[in-house]
């Protein structure tokens, strides 16, 4: 059986994901997310869908989600974790959208209504739509994270983001043999550091800078990077604190231990870490070794709050863990030894350096994966580098999909 599938975001870009697919009389649209950039990019508006496929919680993935659950009242097919912080997700960029002033792309009760729409699947569950079987695999990328594997005449895997190797968080993806594998590619051409290197540097980077008697920032995305760094720092005895959106995950991946790798460490690590609540307790923060704080770009949250009062002593670090983004205050500290607080660009005095903890496979993995999988036809997605990967799969069918444009496959 053939199906038409065309990108409405996220084909040649990382972020604002989202694709169609037709056939088996159904119209069914996997992932719709939103690109949180200032102002924020949105994809190609979608068509009346009768099923919503989520991968997982991050806004490039989830953020418009509402604005078709919310008008089609479709089902949303994703693990009950990625539901209930795709929750808090979505409400906080209304909020953001407020407060900048943005056009909101839905209304809170879209929110609401897309969570009544929710039809929790875990790994290894399946279901059946029409002709079509439905099974669901961990994708190894933040807790929750999933695979969808759609089978009618043949397998085809959509990857979402995903990571390979294990994390202290989760463990990674397990290739999954297949026709078609549509995989993501956002570090298509780069490898990653071996992760015991970057946690040894990380960890003696701290205890120079706490030896010399500076604080420690850490900035962190709330979903996934705040856990795992939680985890790398719980055993180190420093007067440790957390603030931000973060804790708030925590707690959800604490309710869903099934998620996590090794739930007794996340509790371990929660315990460790003073939870910020309220502006006095900032204050003391500021006192104390080591603060992981969202947001993890520098672009808002209580991390601009820390930086404006402990900036210029150089004794002090910021210690970058994840990706900064182009026209970001993390790039525009990278690059220039500056940020923009209060309107104002402002120079840090303090040490800043950067830690690759990504949660995504490099290239090698990638092209492992692939391998592994064996499929006839390799879709990229989720990448601005998708090409570099085609030397090393001579051997596939290779399709680098277009924005707005349809292709067909058998399934």
């Amino acid at each position: 059986m053939q199906m038409k599938f065309k990108f409405l975001g996220g084909a040649d870009v990382v972020g604002r994901m989202g694709m169609t697919m037709t056939g088996n009389n159904k119209t069914m649209l996997v992932e719709y997310g939103m690109s949180p950039s200032k102002p924020p990019e949105y994809p190609l508006d979608a068509p009346r869908v009768d099923h919503l496929f989520l991968t997982h919680c991050h806004l490039d993935h989830c953020g418009m989600v509402p604005a078709v659950c919310g008008r089609d009242r479709c089902e949303l097919f994703t693990t009950p974790l990625s539901a209930e912080i795709a929750e808090m997700m979505m409400y906080d960029s209304l909020k953001i959208a407020k407060a900048e002033g943005y056009n909101e792309p839905y209304t809170a009760g879209d929110v609401k209504r897309t969570m009544d729409c929710v039809a929790p699947l875990t790994f290894g569950d399946a279901i059946e739509l029409g002709k079509m079987e439905v099974t669901l695999h961990s994708a190894g990328h933040v807790p929750g994270a999933a695979m969808f594997e759609f089978a009618i005449d043949s397998s085809t895997v959509y990857s979402g983001d995903i990571h390979t190797a294990d994390q202290k968080l989760v463990r990674g993806a397990k290739p999954v043999k297949c026709s078609n594998l549509f995989i993501e590619g956002t570090y298509a051409g780069k490898n990653h550091p071996p992760r015991k290197q970057s946690v040894s540097s990380f960890i003696s980077k701290i205890e120079e800078v706490i030896d010399r008697g500076g604080k420690v920032i850490i900035p962190c995305f709330a979903v996934g990077r705040t856990q795992e760094i939680m985890l790398v720092l719980k055993d180190r005895g420093y007067d440790m604190w957390v603030d931000g959106m973060g804790r708030s995950v925590t707690r959800l991946f604490l309710d869903y231990p099934e998620y996590l790798r090794e739930p007794k460490a996340m509790k371990s690590a929660r315990r460790a870490f003073s939870e910020i609540r309220g502006q006095d307790m900032r204050s003391r923060a500021a006192r104390g070794d080591i603060i992981v704080t969202t947001g993890g770009m520098l672009d808002g949250g209580p991390v601009l709050g820390y930086i404006r009062e402990l900036k210029d002593n150089p004794k002090n670090a910021i210690l970058l863990v994840g990706y900064q983004a182009e026209d970001t205050n993390g790039r525009l500290l990278l690059e220039q030894g500056c940020i923009v607080l209060d309107g104002e660009t402002v120079k840090v005095q303090c040490e800043v350096q950067k830690y690759d903890f990504s949660a995504h496979a490099g290239h090698d993995e990638l092209v492992d994966f692939v391998r592994k999988c064996d499929p006839e036809n390799v879709i990229i997605m989720h990448s601005e580098a998708r090409e570099l990967l085609l030397p090393d799969l001579q051997d596939y069918n290779v399709i680098l999909p277009e924005l707005g444009k349809e292709f067909e496959l058998d399934v």
